[in-house]
């Protein structure tokens, strides 16, 4: 199959809006405890959804995945433990900043080990970006990537400067700025191991090329593997919280001390909504990235542009800039400007170059 990176952009755009809209069910949620609602939904993201759209699109999954090498399956499950690390503290960090400043800071750091660490683990940055005029425009992509992160992150400080304590609080419950920046560092770190689960993956697009899957599905068998060690990490955090706080009666419907019951079916429709949205934007993640050619390493830097775009919108629409001063938005709107004309300049560069 011919690459098409116009097409690999528009996948990881529904990658991207995937991820920022996936913990807008979870505001919704009613009288669970944080432990329970993300582990619920974990389930749908990390087991239930990769297992099931890659039986229905992968030719014969369990005779690929019993092809696998066992060095595979251990280096995409460790970077799957290491990335549920940051997936477990990312969604602290939307608690503690609210959507469009977490995840700015999150996504920041996360784009900047994510993209250049493979190349380089590689020995293939400098040939791949340096080297080529397509590499030099990605690379141009890149730098207006990581200037729209900042200038995101710096009106959203400015935002935290100029608001009282209650104005804070209005839009975000649990606004703490030191804290959710601790935090969103940590994440960014971590989840970046993501995209080195799916480096370590490549031998798995190959069997399950062999075994006549079609090319925009060839990755998802290697997302089974590697969002299962993200199970592992957030399943033991959370199982030692609800062991913790004896908040387990919670999915049978225990009453609150107020009186108050759980609505049990729309909080568990609402967990399987959030957990399969986490979980499609790594499904249109593979899609993209295989329609990006020899640059596909880029593929990480229009998705977390993506994520970043879709998380400031989602930001405005629950009011968590009404407080600022215009020129903070205004501030936030050029980010996001920079970040949009970065998918473009970069896709455009993967195209000129494939």
């Amino acid at each position: 199959m011919i690459a098409n990176p116009l097409l690999g952009v528009l996948f990881h755009w529904l990658g991207g809006l995937a991820s920022a809209s996936f913990y807008v069910p979870y505001r919704s949620v009613k009288r669970w405890s944080w432990e329970i609602y993300w582990l619920t939904g974990g389930v749908f993201s990390w087991l239930i959804a990769p297992w099931l759209f890659a039986s229905i699109r992968t030719n014969d999954l369990l005779g690929v995945m019993s092809q696998v090498p066992s060095n595979v399956v251990g280096l995409c499950v460790l970077f799957g433990v290491l990335w549920g690390f940051g997936g477990l503290t990312y969604g602290l960090t939307m608690r503690y900043l609210g959507l469009s400043l977490g995840m700015a800071v999150v996504l920041g750091l996360c784009t900047v080990f994510g993209t250049l660490i493979p190349p380089i683990v590689r020995g293939t940055f400098a040939h791949d970006l340096l080297g080529t005029p397509s590499g030099r425009i990605i690379l141009l992509g890149l730098l207006m990537t990581l200037a729209g992160i900042i200038v995101v992150a710096l009106a959203g400080a400015k935002k935290d400067d100029d608001l009282t304590p209650e104005q804070k609080t209005e839009a975000v419950a649990e606004f703490d700025f030191k804290k959710g920046v601790a935090v969103a560092i940590f994440s960014g770190i971590m989840s970046a191991c993501f995209a080195f689960g799916l480096a370590a993956g490549e031998p798995i697009k190959a069997l399950s090329a062999a075994a006549g899957t079609g090319p925009l599905w060839t990755g998802l068998p290697a997302l089974c593997l590697v969002m299962f060690g993200g199970l592992i990490t957030n399943g033991a955090w959370c199982g030692y919280l609800i062991l913790k706080n004896k908040s387990a009666g919670e999915w049978a419907g225990k009453t609150a001390e107020d009186g108050s019951k759980a609505p049990l079916l729309a909080n568990w429709l609402l967990c399987a909504l959030a957990g399969t949205a986490w979980y499609f934007q790594f499904f249109f993640y593979t899609m993209g990235e295989s329609q990006m050619g020899r640059f596909g390493f880029s593929s990480w830097t229009l998705h977390m542009a993506s994520i970043i775009i879709f998380g400031t919108l989602w930001g405005f629409a629950f009011k968590e800039w009404k407080d600022a001063r215009p020129a903070v938005r205004n501030m936030v709107w050029t980010g996001v400007a920079l970040l949009v004309g970065a998918t473009v300049v970069i896709g455009y560069g993967n195209m000129i170059g494939g």
